[in-house]
C-alpha cells in the first residue's frame, strides 16, 4: 500500500465561509444586540465600571482643586492689606487737620468736625468708615455706595448656591448646638477693636456677619503722639466670598462639562469593548447551550474582530481559530469514524462469506481454503484494529511526551543499518548518504524514527529484486531535508494527492490486506506536529515528458533544526 501527502498543514482559520448557514445562533446574537443596545448601562457591567470609575477620578480630582485652592486666601491677604492703607490714608486725613497745639476732643468737635472730613472723603464703594473717639463711641460713619452682598462680580452662581442651600440644610441643626448661628454686628465687633487700636495701633479683624465674613481694619487717630481717636474700615459683607463662590462656580461649570463629556466617551469606549466582548462570550455561551442541548441550531459563528488592531482583534482571531480546529477536528473525527466501519466492514463481509461457505463445504481441500482465508482476513483485523488504536492515541501522546535534543543522523544510521538488511534480504540495494557531521534537532526520536521506518518500509514493500533505495540527508539554512528515494513502479499521478490521507490504498492484488492505509497519514501528523513538512513526487529524467513512466518514488520530510 502506497499513502501519501495531501495538502501542507497550516494554522486553523476560522473564515467567513467555514460556518453553515446563519441559523438559531445567529438569530439569538442578534436579539442580545438589539436588547442591549447601543448604549446599555442595565446589561453591560463593564460599561458601570468604566463609567464610575471615571467619574471617581473626576470628582477626587475636582474636589482637590476646590479643597486646595488658595484663591481665597490671596484675595483676603490683598483685601486687607488695602484696607490698611486706605485706614491709614484716612488716619492722616484727620491727622493733618487737627490744630497743633491746642488741645483735641473728637466727641465734641474740638479741633475737627469728623461729619466734614468723612463727606469730603472719596473712597471705593465697597467698605464702610467708621471714627470712634477714645471711649469707643461711634462719631460718624461714611456708608458704602454699593451693596455687593448679592455678588461683586455680576454673575449668577446657581450651582453653588444650589450646593450652598443643601449643604446649609444638612449641617443647620449642628451650628445651632454650636452657636454659630448666631452672628454679631459689625458696629459692636469694631467698637470691641477700638481699644486694641489705641494701645497698639493698626489692628485686623475677619468677623462672620449675617451678610458673609468682614475684614475690619482699625488705625488709631494720633495727635502729638497721643491716640485721641480711631478710624475704622470694614469691607462689604461677604465680598471675598463672593468672589470665591463665583470662582468655584466656574470650577463646577467646568465640572459638569467634564462629568457629561467623560461620561459619553466612556460610553464610547465601552461601546467599542463590552459590546464586542458581549458577543463573544454570547457566542460561547450559546455555543454551550447548543452542547447541553438547549440549543439545536447551526454551527456556533465567532464574530470576526480581527479587523482591529488590539487585544480584542486578537481574541477574535484566536476564538475564531480554536473554533475553527475544533469543528475541523470533529468532522475529522467523524469522518475517520465512517473510514474505520468503511474498513472493518470487508474482513468482516469475508469471514462471514468464509464461514458461511465453510458450513457446507465436503472436501478437506475445500475447507482448509476457507480456513486460510479465515486466519488471513482475522489477521488483518487485528493489524487493522492496533493500528486503528495507535492513530486515535497519536494526538494526546504527541502532546503529553517531552521533546528533546537528538542526532538525527545517529538515529537513520541505526535505522539504516537495521533496515538495510531486510532490503538486501530481498536482493535490493540500501544505500545511505549523509553528512559527516552530526545534525542536532528537538523533537521525540522514537516518534521521528516511527516515520522513517514507515517510509523504508514502504520503498521495501515496493521493490523487487535489483531495484535499489536511497536515503539521504542535507541541511538547507534552518531546516534539514531528509529524502527517502527508490526505483520502483513509482507513484500513480491520481494518487499523488491521496496518499497521505487515512486507509488509502494502491496496491497489487497480491499485497491487498497486508496494510491498514494508515502509515503515511500518521508519519503526517508526526511530522505536523514537529512543525515540519513532508510529501510525494515521481522521479523523472531531466526534460522527460510527463505521461512517461517515473524512474522511482520519493518521499522528502523537512524539519526544523
Amino acid at each position: 500500500m502506497r499513502d501519501t501527502v495531501s495538502e501542507r498543514g497550516g494554522d486553523v482559520v476560522l473564515g467567513d465561509d467555514f460556518v453553515a448557514p446563519v441559523g438559531v445562533a445567529e438569530d439569538e446574537l442578534q436579539a442580545r444586540r438589539a436588547r442591549r443596545g447601543f448604549f446599555s448601562l442595565r446589561s453591560s457591567p463593564l460599561t458601570r465600571k468604566i463609567i464610575t470609575f471615571n467619574l471617581i477620578a473626576l470628582n477626587v480630582l475636582v474636589a482637590g482643586i476646590l479643597y486646595l485652592n488658595s484663591s481665597r486666601d490671596g484675595l483676603a491677604v490683598q483685601r486687607v492689606n488695602g484696607l490698611v492703607t486706605e485706614g491709614e490714608l484716612v488716619a492722616d486725613v484727620f491727622e493733618a487737620q487737627l490744630p497743633k497745639g491746642a488741645p483735641v476732643n473728637l466727641a465734641s468737635g474740638d479741633g475737627v468736625d469728623v461729619g466734614d472730613v468723612l463727606s469730603g472723603i472719596n473712597l471705593r464703594d465697597n467698605a464702610d468708615i467708621y471714627v470712634f473717639d477714645a471711649n469707643a463711641v461711634q462719631l460718624g460713619h461714611l456708608e458704602s455706595r454699593a451693596d455687593v452682598a448679592d455678588g461683586t462680580s455680576g454673575s449668577r452662581t446657581v450651582i453653588t448656591d444650589a450646593l450652598s442651600w443643601v449643604w446649609n440644610g444638612l449641617s443647620r441643626p449642628f451650628r445651632s448646638l454650636s452657636g454659630e448661628e448666631n452672628h454679631p454686628d459689625i458696629k459692636d465687633v469694631l467698637s470691641a477693636m477700638v481699644p486694641a487700636a489705641l494701645s497698639d495701633g493698626t489692628d485686623v479683624q475677619a468677623a462672620k456677619t449675617s451678610q458673609g465674613t468682614v475684614y475690619s481694619v482699625v488705625t488709631p487717630i494720633l495727635h502729638q503722639g497721643r491716640a485721641v481717636g480711631v478710624v475704622a474700615i470694614a469691607s462689604a459683607g461677604g465680598e471675598i466670598d463672593n468672589l470665591v463662590r463665583s470662582e468655584r462656580e466656574r470650577v463646577l461649570q467646568m465640572f459638569i462639562i467634564a462629568t457629561l463629556v467623560s461620561i459619553g466617551l466612556s460610553l464610547i469606549l465601552a461601546s467599542t469593548i463590552a459590546h464586542p466582548l458581549a458577543d463573544l462570550a454570547a457566542a460561547a455561551e450559546i455555543g454551550g447551550a447548543r452542547n447541553r442541548g438547549k440549543n439545536n441550531g447551526s454551527r456556533i459563528r465567532i464574530p470576526d474582530l480581527t479587523s482591529r488592531p488590539d487585544e480584542i482583534g486578537r481574541l477574535s482571531g484566536a476564538l475564531r481559530g480554536m473554533v475553527g480546529a475544533l469543528y475541523n477536528r470533529i468532522d475529522g473525527n467523524e469522518q475517520f469514524a465512517a473510514d474505520v466501519a468503511h474498513e472493518i466492514k470487508n474482513p468482516l463481509a469475508s469471514l462471514r462469506s468464509a464461514v458461511g461457505t465453510l458450513r457446507v463445504a465436503k472436501r478437506d481441500d475445500q475447507r482448509e481454503k476457507l480456513l486460510d482465508v479465515i486466519d488471513h482476513d482475522v489477521r488483518r483485523l487485528d493489524r487493522l484494529v492496533s493500528d486503528i488504536s495507535n492513530a486515535s492515541r497519536l494526538d494526546s501522546e504527541l502532546v503529553k511526551e517531552e521533546e528533546e535534543a537528538f542526532d538525527l543522523l545517529n538515529m537513520l544510521g541505526n535505522l539504516g543499518e537495521y533496515l538495510g538488511q531486510e532490503a538486501k534480504s530481498k536482493s535490493i540495494d540500501f544505500i545511505s548518504d549523509f553528512p559527516e557531521h552530526p545534525i542536532m534537532i528537538n523533537g521525540l526520536e522514537a516518534r521521528l524514527a516511527q516515520v522513517f521506518v514507515n517510509l523504508i518500509t514502504n520503498a521495501i514493500s515496493f521493490c523487487e529484486s535489483g531495484d535499489a533505495i536511497r536515503v539521504w540527508a542535507r541541511t538547507r539554512e534552518n531546516r534539514v531535508l531528509v529524502v527517502v528515494e527508490d526505483t520502483g513502479p513509482g507513484i500513480p499521478e491520481q494518487s499523488l494527492t491521496k496518499i497521505f490521507q487515512r486507509f488509502y490504498s494502491h496496491r497489487s492484488e497480491k499485497d491487498f490486506g497486508n496494510n491498514s492505509g494508515l502509515g503515511l497519514a500518521i508519519s503526517k501528523q508526526i511530522v505536523e506536529a514537529h512543525g515540519g513538512v513532508i510529501w510525494a513526487e515521481n522521479i523523472r529524467p531531466t526534460e522527460a515528458d510527463i505521461t512517461s513512466d517515473p524512474l522511482g518514488a520519493r518521499f522528502v520530510v523537512g524539519l526544523p533544526v
